[in-house]
């Protein structure tokens, strides 16, 4: 009788364990945010890489060191909204909700913020969970590390070819021969069109389909508000 008396309190413990232990794991991001404010930080992805023993290439490149038009042509292709929202477009995943017919339909209302959420903290594939945990995150990491410094992480930890490639200046070189320095507007929308399937485009070598996109991006990277905050905080009106 006692033994059974003291279940209920055991579980009420076991569980009160389980949400302490829950809720500083989700608080690990929200700690950790401030600290890439500097430094070279890298993606969940890589690490899991490494552990596995496989490859990963990535050299870090400041953003005022990589050709304008590569971060412009980034945010043409996968965040035009970039600029206006506070980490995720309200905008954007409305219309997205209203059209879907499953979690695969809201890739399009994913923004560059949360994709940088997702590349630093969490894993990859899509659901709900991962959704619900990284849209907060993702206001969290545009509050704390702002446009710029957010933009420029997201360029050197995204993945961006089919062998371990990641960031900028890896794809650049794998794709043109050349620094992410020394790109055209061309290279950098191709670099920006290969982002949602970097192991299967290749830009290097585009097809009709990838050069169609391209051009749209480098269009679009024409528009002057689509960037304006990536400006040096000095040269902003």
């Amino acid at each position: 009788m006692a033994a059974s008396m003291s279940l209920p309190a055991f579980w009420r413990r076991a569980l009160k364990f389980a949400a302490i232990f829950v809720a500083g794991l989700l608080a690990v991001p929200y700690l950790l945010t401030p600290l890439y404010l500097f430094g070279e930080p890298v993606s969940t992805l890589m690490l899991a890489r490494w552990a596995a023993g496989e490859r990963v290439e990535r050299h870090w490149v400041p953003l005022d060191a990589m050709a304008r038009s590569l971060p412009v042509s980034v945010i043409a292709a996968e965040d035009a909204r970039f600029c206006r929202h506070p980490g995720i477009d309200l905008v954007e995943l409305r219309g997205a909700f209203v059209s879907a017919d499953s979690l695969d339909d809201l890739r399009g209302a994913s923004t560059l913020s949360q994709q940088t959420a997702k590349n630093l903290f969490l894993w990859p594939g899509r659901s709900v969970v991962r959704k619900v945990i990284e849209m907060p995150l993702a206001v969290w990491l545009n509050l704390v590390l702002g446009k710029r410094r957010l933009i420029e992480i997201y360029l050197n930890i995204a993945e961006w070819g089919p062998n371990g490639e990641f960031g900028a200046e890896a794809a650049a070189r794998r794709a043109f021969g050349k620094s992410a320095r020394d790109l055209s507007p061309n290279e950098a929308a191709l670099l920006a069109a290969a982002l949602p399937n970097p192991k299967k485009r290749n830009p290097g070598r585009p097809g009709p389909g990838l050069r169609r996109l391209a051009g749209i991006y480098e269009r679009r990277a024409a528009i002057p508000w689509l960037a304006g905050c990536l400006q040096p905080r000095a040269q902003r009106h």
